[in-house]
């Protein structure tokens, strides 16, 4: 079923082929895709073919490996992923690593996730940190039900409060860190995305205006408000929005205002602090 599947799954525009047709038979099998090299000759049954059969035609279609499985790992951590939040990517992974850099300081502070979607920035932090106080926040009842499902999978649901609403507007300060994954995408833009990114909700994408930036202003006109002195702002942003949010951070009289790489070489996080 593996050789069948990898050129169809190729034909189909389905980048590593062979990784998704594994993933996928392990998961009917319900078995790690490593063990399935101890069975690799193993004849697959009518009851096993059909649900797989069904898995693998929607991947073909473009449904998201993740949305398939129901699972992605973050920073060493399975999390439930569907269709009710963006699916973690790698480079938000390496925003948590550039935040986790902060420990010292942050260790017994008190930090918001805002626009939590699944919960991995807050869950993450509130792991790590066990010490700090950790909120999260999103518009979306959706998103938050699978945060807080998120929660209990990994025994962290005392550890995070979870807010629906705007932005900040349900967070009291000081914070030692606004740390956030906003919508950067141009709605112009959104129709040309890959096919996979499609089914994500188009609420965790739109950043509204030309550039995709009205979500992300509208949270650096707030965090003054909220921050401590000497308090972390930490943004995910677009691949080419640096430059222009480095100046908007520093027409609002921000601090330290910088921005980090990604391991594509793309300035792909802004970090400031306020007072």
């Amino acid at each position: 079923m593996i050789n069948a599947t990898v050129p169809f799954f190729q034909k189909n525009g389905v980048e590593s082929a062979r990784l998704n047709i594994e993933h996928l038979l392990a998961q009917v099998l319900k078995k790690k895709r490593m063990d399935l090299y101890l069975e690799f000759d193993r004849p697959l049954g009518e009851k096993e073919l059909e649900p797989l059969r069904e898995l693998v035609k929607r991947r073909a279609n473009g449904e998201p490996l993740q949305h398939l499985l129901g699972t992605v790992e973050f920073y060493g951590r399975e999390f439930l992923s569907d269709q009710r939040a963006l699916i973690p990517r790698p480079e938000t992974e390496q925003l948590v690593e550039f935040i986790l850099e902060k420990k010292a300081e942050l260790a017994q502070g008190q930090l918001v996730d805002v626009g939590t979607g699944s919960g991995i920035i807050a869950l993450t932090l509130a792991a790590e940190l066990p010490e700090a106080t950790v909120q999260a926040v999103d518009v979306s009842p959706d998103a938050l039900a699978l945060a807080k499902a998120n929660a209990e999978k990994l025994q962290l649901a005392g550890c995070v409060t979870f807010h629906e609403g705007d932005l900040l507007e349900p967070v009291h300060g000081p914070l030692n860190l606004i740390a956030a994954n906003l919508p950067y995408i141009a709605p112009a833009t959104l129709p040309t995305l890959a096919r996979e990114v499609q089914f994500d909700p188009r609420l965790a994408l739109d950043g509204g205006g030309k550039l995709g930036e009205l979500v992300i202003l509208r949270l650096l006109d707030q965090a003054p408000a909220k921050l401590a002195s000497g308090g972390w702002l930490a943004l995910e942003i677009g691949h080419d929005q640096a430059d222009y949010f480095v100046a908007e951070l520093q027409k609002r009289n921000y601090n330290q205002v910088h921005s980090r790489r990604d391991y594509q070489g793309v300035a792909r996080f802004i970090f400031a602090t306020y007072g």
